[in-house]
């Protein structure tokens, strides 16, 4: 990295750095950015766009102070005549550079961080990672933000500001980002997945939550040839099309075949307390002697590795704070910003945990790494190139020290409290699996993989209850033979007009689309039902 100039006209360039993050972000690769979105100065400027860049950086990196103090950091440590701009002409510093360098500069730095060989970013031959949204990012309550976002409804009426929905694709080992979306939080995490799921790759598995598991993402995930993890909605019932040996079954949702994993988890606590769920998930991953079912659930839960991210994002970086911009283009910059920002201090964690063999990048500390960075900007340690070509590059620098320094101990098996307080928040009042209030060790983790519940020849109705079961009864009673809409809701008794027929109507379509019907014709239907339950043949 060049040094910075400290005397003649170009003293204008000396704020352009943000301490030794800079060698992360550098000037020619700032330059690089404005060029390619034709947002350079047309002439030399007291405040030239490339400064403009790494003050918006620096809004982020000291996201509790003014334009005007964050100012008076950059140069800070400075021995060149600088100008003292007013916060006005900052703010015309950032309309005129404008959202494009950002978003370019995000798109140069996101992808994976780490090495192949890092300890705890892949299963087997695939790098882990997740996309999860965040929709607790508070905008000033402004017009034109009210314009773009809306109002956040609650229970107990609209919220204070205007709420951001963040979508991001995590690479679970280092939480680092691989693409980023956001917008108006009325579009949903599930709109905002499919704009995430053209940056897969077959080397990539995915894990998600029971929010992404419709049958179009699925498809959409498959055709990108990376696998997948995902958590099932508990209403979501797949055929069993062969069962194997670990109790997990193959399927077949939407043209995809599957294979579903259904497991009793259960945590036991240093307090004597069982807390427990039960687990949906589907996955690519169908040989189980590759991949055992037990392997795949405790697999799973990686995918909360994103919710450290935000956490990162949300309460470390932000401190829980509302952005600074009152219009859609200020906002936009500011996210870019935001999240350049967060994936720079990223790579120079993992760099640095990469030096020190078998240790696992999640030992680095976030707020370690950022109150280094904030140090170096304005003592501007690492921001000027080596003194001599015999030097050497510091793979670790300031920030990485800190960051070495101070690393987490081993991952401990704890549960946290789902808690918020706050009077008007559910969860202040909610609790119905008997949480613990405070964070409490996990003495051990019990997982039990039940098998699907098959129909018997004995009690044919035991597995198949409700709307489901009467109409298998009925077309194994038929000989599996091809039946129409109306003769299926005149043989259950139901109307042949109506609502009730179009209920009927809806509910067939339905287990169509998911496999669990063959339609022969519009409106007719027939099902591959086990031998068990079909009728044996007439004497």
């Amino acid at each position: 990295m060049a040094q910075f100039v400290t005397g003649g006209t170009d003293d204008v360039f000396a704020p352009g750095h943000i301490g030794e993050l800079t060698q992360v972000i550098p000037p020619e690769l700032v330059d690089a950015v404005l060029d390619e979105s034709r947002a350079r100065e047309r002439r030399l400027r007291s405040l030239p766009s490339r400064v403009e860049v790494y003050f918006v950086l620096a809004l982020g990196l000291y996201g509790h102070l003014g334009t005007g103090l964050v100012w008076g950091k950059l140069v800070a440590g400075l021995t060149a005549k600088v100008p003292q701009p007013s916060e006005k002409a900052l703010r015309d510093l950032r309309r005129r550079v404008g959202v494009a360098p950002f978003k370019r500069l995000f798109d140069v730095l996101a992808g994976p961080l780490a090495q192949p060989s890092t300890p705890g970013v892949r299963y087997r031959r695939w790098r882990t990672v997740a996309f999860d949204g965040c929709g607790s990012l508070n905008v000033p309550d402004h017009e034109r933000n009210r314009s773009w976002l809306g109002r956040t409804e609650r229970r107990h009426g609209p919220a204070g500001y205007p709420r951001l929905m963040l979508m991001t694709l995590c690479e679970t080992g280092t939480r680092g980002l691989i693409p980023a979306v956001f917008g108006s939080a009325s579009k949903g995490e599930t709109d905002y997945a499919h704009d995430l799921v053209g940056h897969l790759t077959p080397d990539m598995l995915l894990l998600a939550d029971r929010a992404f598991d419709s049958n179009d993402l699925l498809a959409d995930i498959a055709a990108q040839g990376a696998q997948f993890l995902i958590r099932a909605t508990s209403t979501r019932r797949p055929p069993v099309l062969a069962l194997l040996p670990d109790g997990s079954y193959l399927t077949r949702i939407g043209g995809l075949a599957l294979r579903v994993i259904e497991a009793e988890i259960h945590s036991r606590t240093a307090d004597g307390r069982d807390i427990g769920g039960t687990y949906r998930l589907l996955t690519t991953l169908s040989d189980h002697r590759t991949d055992p079912a037990d392997h795949l659930v405790r697999l799973y839960h990686e995918r909360w590795e994103i919710e450290i991210t935000y956490l990162a994002l949300r309460h470390t970086l932000l401190k829980g704070r509302v952005l600074r911009s009152k219009d859609p283009v200020g906002l936009n910059q500011e996210m870019w910003g935001l999240l350049t920002l967060y994936q720079a201090l990223r790579s120079v964690m993992v760099t640095a945990v990469e030096t020190v063999p078998g240790c696992d990048p999640d030992r680095a500390g976030f707020t370690a790494a950022l109150e280094a960075a904030r140090d170096t900007v304005v003592s501007l340690i690492g921001t000027t190139a080596a003194s001599g070509p015999s030097d050497r590059p510091d793979l670790v620098g300031h920030i990485g020290a800190r960051v070495l320094h101070a690393l987490l101990p081993e991952r401990r098996m704890r549960l946290s409290a789902r808690i918020v307080k706050c009077g008007t928040s559910r969860y202040n009042i909610w609790n119905r699996d008997e949480r613990s209030r405070v964070t409490t060790p996990v003495t051990a983790i019990e997982i039990t993989v039940h098998p699907p519940a098959l129909p018997s020849a004995q009690d044919p109705t035991r597995a198949l209850s409700g709307r489901w079961g009467q109409v298998c009864r009925l077309l194994a009673a038929n000989s599996n033979q091809a039946m129409h809409t109306r003769d299926i809701a005149r043989h259950l008794g139901l109307p042949t007009s109506g609502r009730p027929l179009s209920s009927l109507t809806a509910q067939l379509c339905y287990w169509a689309r998911n496999d669990r019907l063959i339609r022969t014709a519009p409106s007719t239907y027939k099902i591959t039902l086990p031998d068990t339950l079909t009728p044996p043949p007439s004497a």
